[in-house]
């Protein structure tokens, strides 16, 4: 067997072996909770009814469904691509133009981008018209919906386009070592982008007001000051503009954080459990979590580029992917469609490391506050949002970033001595 085709069977079997385990995993996932959709779990049987937990097991289902057709459409979208020749295409469509290699690779780069956002739009549409809607979740317009994607499209360009004009002088220009430089642009790029997003970014797609409950503020504030931290403000986002989801963060770098609410998490929870939502985020921020998965995240990206560096200069790393026409910005472009399958694999270590994070921000929490506080605002949010209290367990570990709803009450339980029954 020659280099190229060692390439295209390699990429088949791990096209198939990522899709299969996925697809696996999914159809376990969906047998576990339909096993468990009819009994409650013991520490939210006082607070969950029968029926909320049946309708969380249905909600669950319906998304997994989607979640089988998405993965089978995304192998044969990527079989497209590659062996089926559209990279080809695409690039001896913007190759007639007769433009200089940055020029045309920017254009391939950028149109893949879109026509790839655009053959997965239709799941996006039936996520949130159909099973959004199903279960009352959804409050998102057409007309927001195609304002998000116009807006999306526009900061794709305005943003993305310099970027990968950047990234592909780089390629073409800085000697062997071009993937170092690259791997710097990256990471200064993903750095400006923490800083820009609260600030310039998404109040494009949200609006974000100054919190006006004074007591609540005021409680706050106490908070933050015991836990050292400073920001630009608190406030309360539109997110029931797009969705009856509720949820709480704090974003931004250096000075210009702030903190958010959505403003459905603020009519879902008292103040008592505002405070202890909000002691869990700001417990990532003094156990230093962000800055822990950027070292990671760099740590990846700069082996990722280091193995492209060597791809690149592999003749067959194109050929055996339907790539005629070797470049920088068609592998490049190849690089990031393939690389997802591997990603599947690693993601259970990620999310081992991402599970720890949230206990020790629980941890912090519960010494801040009351932890029978934090315990009784995750049990409304699992009721509100329709959350499985029973994914499959190995699932949950290729999928979820947060440990399950009964490990992660079990461990808050254990912070100290406290009622055995949850308190909403």
């Amino acid at each position: 067997m020659d280099a190229t085709s060692l390439f295209t069977t390699g990429f088949l079997l791990l096209l198939a072996l990522s899709t299969g385990v996925q697809l696996w995993l999914t159809r376990r996932h969906m047998r576990h909770v339909k096993a468990h959709a009819d009994r409650v779990p013991e520490p939210f049987r006082e607070n969950i009814p029968l029926e909320a937990h049946r309708r969380a097991a249905e909600y669950t289902l319906a998304r997994a469904r989607l979640d089988q057709a998405e993965t089978l459409w995304q192998a044969v979208v990527l079989l497209g691509w590659t062996l089926g020749g559209g990279l080809d295409l695409l690039d001896g469509f913007w190759r007639g133009f007769g433009w200089e290699p940055v020029a045309t690779g920017t254009a391939v780069l950028l149109s893949a981008l879109a026509i790839n956002s655009l053959l997965e739009l239709p799941f996006s549409i039936w996520h949130t018209f159909v099973i959004e809607d199903r279960f009352g979740f959804n409050r998102t317009t057409p007309a927001t919906f195609v304002s998000d994607l116009l807006k999306q499209a526009l900061l794709l360009v305005v943003i993305g386009g310099p970027l990968i004009a950047l990234v592909l002088w780089l390629m073409e220009r800085a000697g062997s070592l071009w993937w170092f430089d690259v791997w710097l642009v990256w990471m200064g790029f993903t750095l400006l982008m923490m800083w820009a997003w609260p600030t310039f970014i998404a109040p494009l797609f949200n609006r974000f007001e100054p919190l006006k409950d004074e007591a609540l503020r005021q409680r706050i504030e106490r908070l933050l000051s015991r836990a050292g931290f400073s920001s630009q403000g608190v406030f309360v986002m539109d997110g029931s503009r797009r969705s009856g989801h509720g949820n709480a963060y704090f974003t931004g770098f250096g000075r210009n954080k702030r903190i958010v609410f959505y403003d459905t998490l603020l009519d879902t929870l008292s103040p008592d459990e505002i405070e202890a939502v909000l002691a869990h985020e700001l417990g990532h921020f003094r156990r230093r979590h962000v800055q822990k998965q950027l070292a990671v995240m760099a740590l990846l990206s700069l082996a990722g580029l280091w193995l492209l560096g060597w791809l690149m200069n592999t003749p067959a790393f194109f050929a055996g992917l339907g790539v005629s026409h070797p470049s920088t910005y068609n592998g490049l472009l190849l690089f990031l469609m393939v690389m997802p399958l591997f990603g599947v694999f690693l993601q259970p270590v990620i999310n081992a490391f991402s599970r720890r994070y949230e206990f020790e921000a629980d941890d912090f929490a519960a010494r801040q506050t009351d932890a029978r506080r934090l315990v009784s605002a995750l049990v409304k949010l699992y009721r509100e949002n329709a959350s499985t209290l029973t994914p499959d367990p190995l699932y949950s570990a290729f999928h979820d970033s947060h440990p399950p709803a009964p490990v992660r009450i079990a461990h808050l339980q254990a912070q100290r001595p406290m009622a055995q029954e949850v308190t909403s």
